[in-house]
């Protein structure tokens, strides 16, 4: 039977809810995580200060500037690469008969076939967590944009009023694109998660777990956390 989206069996609807619940619960929790166990992102916002901090008695400033551009160039590699993926899964909506003879010939023993219309849908979920990163990612590049101003309105004079003030402004705007550039992975963890949804729902469920399993120990339990965490020698 065709799926269409305002009919789809209830297998698949579970599979997607648990797709949304995971992508929003940890992004919730990455964020705002429990005093005892901080996330690396949040760990992270504390050293960004102490750059603003230490930017300001830094002479020259050049590698401060080195460091701001290399971070909008992350953000516009992964907005570009977004924008790809995202007409590389329209270009497959608009051709899933195409797709759909093509998975025909294939051996994929214990799959049930879909038709056309059915991969279209199915396509869907990741087409649109993928606009919401690139949405993420520009957001992202502009607000490093606003913070290479703020560093640069910071005056060269230490002992100036406003130096400590316009850094912290400025390590406030870091610390909010980082944020949202961080949003930004975590759809495109859970766009390749949805992929899963071609080979039904607990493809889905599978990719859905396997993409929470994934962030969550590299926010909480990785190597890198706990190298963050030495701030002390």
């Amino acid at each position: 039977m065709m799926m269409t989206l305002d009919l789809l069996p209830l297998a698949d609807l579970v599979a997607l809810g648990l797709l949304l619940l995971a992508w929003l619960l940890s992004g919730w929790l990455t964020e705002h995580p429990p005093k005892s166990r901080l996330s690396v992102s949040v760990l992270m916002e504390e050293y960004r200060r102490d750059w603003m901090r230490t930017f300001v008695t830094r002479v020259p400033r050049i590698f401060d500037a080195t460091v701001i551009e290399s971070l909008r160039q992350g953000t516009a590699f992964f907005a570009s690469a977004s924008l790809i993926a995202i007409g590389g899964g329209v270009a497959l909506i608009g051709n899933a008969a195409t797709v759909q003879r093509l998975a025909d010939t294939l051996p994929l023993g214990g799959i049930a076939p879909m038709s056309g219309p059915d991969i279209a849908v199915r396509m869907l979920p990741t087409v649109a967590l993928l606009a919401n990163a690139v949405l993420k990612f520009v957001w992202a590049n502009r607000l490093f944009g606003y913070c290479s101003v703020l560093m640069s309105a910071v005056p060269n004079e230490p002992t100036d009023p406003m130096a400590y003030h316009r850094a912290g402004q400025a390590a406030e705007i870091n610390i909010t694109a980082a944020r949202s550039f961080n949003r930004g992975l975590r759809s495109i963890y859970f766009a390749l998660a949805a992929l899963g949804w071609l080979l039904g729902p607990w493809g889905l469920i599978a990719g859905t777990v396997a993409a929470t399993a994934v962030l969550l120990r590299r926010e909480f339990a990785s190597t890198s956390r706990r190298v963050i965490l030495q701030r002390e020698p």
